[in-house]
């Protein structure tokens, strides 16, 4: 897995792309804690669940329909929210969504449940450039450099060139064209 910072670039990327007040305080919470939340499942292992199990972790949280249920949460609390029913169903599910998505192109683990429940086949990208993340007790470390590292070439780097070059387009002139 990306690190739990790494998982708040999406919505965070969304919130910087999108127009000033567009995006409310309350919904981009709810949308970095969407990114993150799949990854409670780790409580799994205190629980002795395998990993390999429906709710191990990247499991079933990491899943089309646990990013579904997310979204319509959100859309039940969109007035909490301050945005439509709309809007933070697809902020909240895009965020959530965005977990197991990106989970699926890190160098390690079992792969990533997206199917569940209609299929426990966990799956990777063909492409995994970023490095998996140790857990807390050993994020400071070399190999939790070299995941910091990974993430800042393969994510945030990315992100933040894709939403730089959003708003050099929004603000570019239009102008009429003369035959």
């Amino acid at each position: 897995m990306p690190s739990v910072f790494t998982h708040a670039a999406i919505p965070l990327a969304l919130w910087c792309a999108s127009d000033r007040g567009r995006i409310s305080a309350p919904l981009l919470a709810a949308g970095v804690v969407a990114a993150m939340l799949p990854d409670a499942d780790v409580l799994a292992f205190a629980l002795h669940i395998p990993y390999a199990d429906s709710f191990g972790h990247r499991g079933a949280s990491h899943s089309i329909v646990f990013a579904a249920v997310l979204a319509m949460l959100a859309a039940l609390l969109h007035t909490r929210l301050r945005a439509s029913a709309v809007q933070a169903a697809a902020f909240v599910g895009i965020s959530a969504l965005s977990h197991p998505l990106l989970d699926a192109f890190t160098s390690g683990g079992l792969g990533v449940a997206l199917w569940w429940p209609w299929s426990g086949e966990r799956l990777f990208a063909p492409w995994r450039p970023i490095r998996v993340s140790p857990f807390a007790g050993q994020f400071f470390s070399a190999r939790g450099l070299a995941t910091v590292v990974s993430e800042l070439r393969w994510v945030w780097l990315p992100l933040a060139a894709a939403v730089i070059g959003w708003r050099l387009i929004q603000r570019a002139p239009v102008n009429s064209r003369t035959a």
